[in-house]
């Protein structure tokens, strides 16, 4: 089997309870013009200890099926957005 993916991004939603929205961008060639194009995927990632905040920068890891909509799960949190630590202790 082969092995699972690993992503970089930014957090773009945390409202839900331990769950997070990430958001992967990436840079691919058109497959016609040879031309660069940015693309970017939003993915759902478990975050069981909802330690990330919007605007951090994670990594999250492809895992089993969580739910529905959710396929990976946190692997760890990069950066921390400017600003984070005032947040969560509101």
């Amino acid at each position: 089997m082969g092995s699972r993916k690993i992503f970089q991004g930014i957090v773009v939603s945390d409202k839900m309870d331990k769950t997070i929205t990430v958001e992967v961008r990436n840079l691919t060639p058109h497959p016609f013009y040879d031309k660069v194009v940015r693309r970017r995927t939003r993915v759902k990632a478990h975050d069981p200890e909802n330690k990330a905040n919007e605007g951090d920068i994670v990594r999250v890891i492809e895992s089993r099926p969580i739910s529905k909509t959710k396929r990976f799960a946190l692997l760890e949190v990069v950066r921390k957005a400017v600003g984070s630590e005032e947040r969560s202790e509101q």
